[in-house]
């Protein structure tokens, strides 16, 4: 076996340059297809870590303005939402779970010379699991039962709002005036919003009592439940729509009475895309290593008929035809899996690269507390990936040896020893 190699290692170094050409072929096959598949993980990463930040699983219903008239009553009609419809949606909704509505005012927040104008909302304790908001320990705490039950003046702010208005101050406890009105800080939330804010936070009841006297308000938020596909989810839709049709009496086919935003559908919608995307980098990424095993292969095909006359004087003294496929492919295999591993590790390390200057540049953006939108997260290749690309390249270079070696087995040793 060792003086096989020694016989290979001398005809790979005798033709310098074919070899070079015929694994950069190999190499920039690999490099291609785990660089091609790195980009489609950070890409999925970091729609993934966007959804990630707020349950997927929810549903947001507006009321809007009817264009039909329906049962008497005239279109242009302006729909709301009062508590009873948060009732009804628990109730008649199987799939329904955390049931929140929102109230949005936009106010004016001061503490002493310090303000701002930022957005109030008005939400019940179960939003803090919806929208995964984050109070840290030592921050201070979200709404509770007992403020919703007593209208308590209290107010949670966006960590942008108290470093803005307190500075280096700890603002728990203390008083800001939000319009006219005072409100005392009871907590902190440190998540980042990636659309919009910075949002403040009181309690649903206030917000009502305060902002909209009359009871009526326009939106609420549920999570669902047990909806997985498309399919699930577009019933879910057209059976929600036609629920609320009736509660609130607007023609069923009346577009503009309701609008719904279904996370879920969308979830389940971009995750089609992104495997439709896998699997188109894949299918490229194995065709231009195919390119490049095809070359191997050409090559091998050139070598074989450049030493058909040694091939012959080998069968005349002894040689068998196994030995000789067995020198052949194992030449093609070296090449495709030494130059198809340069590739590899130059594909993983440069999605690595790629990733530590992303890492940089998030830890920034988090240091100046500014909202981070993750479009592309994580660019790298998992193991199995790895692990999977060595057997294909493995797997090639037999392929690509196989077909040389056969013609070289078939070649008649008189023949062979007539060429020149």
């Amino acid at each position: 076996m060792t003086d096989q190699l020694h016989e290979i290692w001398g005809t790979l170094k005798k033709n310098r340059l074919r070899t070079t050409l015929t694994g950069l072929s190999v190499s920039w096959g690999i490099f291609i297809l785990i660089v091609l598949l790195g980009a489609g993980n950070g890409l999925k990463n970091g729609v993934m870590q966007n959804f990630s930040s707020r349950a997927v699983n929810r549903v947001n219903l507006w009321p809007g303005t009817t264009s039909m008239p329906f049962q008497g009553l005239s279109s242009d009609r302006q729909l709301y939402f009062t508590e009873s419809e948060m009732d009804f949606i628990r109730d008649e909704v199987e799939e329904s779970g955390l049931v929140t509505p929102r109230v949005n005012s936009n106010q004016t927040i001061s503490y002493g010379q310090e303000y701002g104008s930022y957005q109030v909302r008005g939400v019940m304790p179960n939003y803090f699991d919806i929208e995964k908001l984050i109070v840290a320990p030592g921050d201070g705490r979200f709404i509770n039962p007992l403020d919703i039950k007593e209208k308590n003046k209290i107010i949670v702010l966006d960590k942008r709002v108290s470093d803005l208005l307190f500075k280096d101050e700890s603002p728990l406890g203390k008083h800001v005036k939000v319009g006219q009105i005072m409100f005392q800080v009871v907590g902190i939330n440190s998540k980042l919003e990636q659309w919009g804010g910075p949002n403040t936070y009181i309690p649903f009841t206030t917000a009502q009592a305060i902002f909209n006297p009359g009871g009526k308000f326009y939106q609420i938020t549920f999570t669902v439940d047990g909806l997985v596909t498309a399919e699930e989810n577009e019933r879910f839709d057209e059976s929600l729509r036609s629920l609320m049709a009736r509660r609130l009496r607007y023609h069923p086919d009346d577009q503009q009475a309701l609008w719904v935003y279904n996370a879920q559908s969308e979830y389940v919608e971009t995750m089609k895309i992104f495997d439709g995307i896998t699997f188109l980098v894949t299918i490229i990424g194995i065709l231009t290593l195919i390119a490049g095993i095809v070359g191997v292969s050409n090559i091998m095909l050139v070598s074989v008929k450049e030493r058909t006359r040694e091939i012959g004087i080998r069968k005349a003294i002894g040689a068998t035809p196994a030995s000789i496929l067995k020198t052949i492919i194992l030449e093609s295999i070296i090449i495709t899996t030494v130059f198809g591993y340069i590739g590899l590790m130059m594909g993983i390390g440069l999605t690595e690269l790629v990733h530590f200057f992303m890492e940089q540049a998030a830890g920034a953006g988090a240091a100046s507390n500014e909202p981070q939108m993750s479009v592309f997260t994580n660019p790298t290749v998992n193991v199995g990936y790895a692990l999977f690309a060595t057997l294909v390249l493995i797997i090639a270079g037999v392929v690509a040896g196989y077909l040389p070696a056969r013609r070289a087995v078939k070649v008649k040793p008189i023949e062979a020893m007539r060429q020149e």
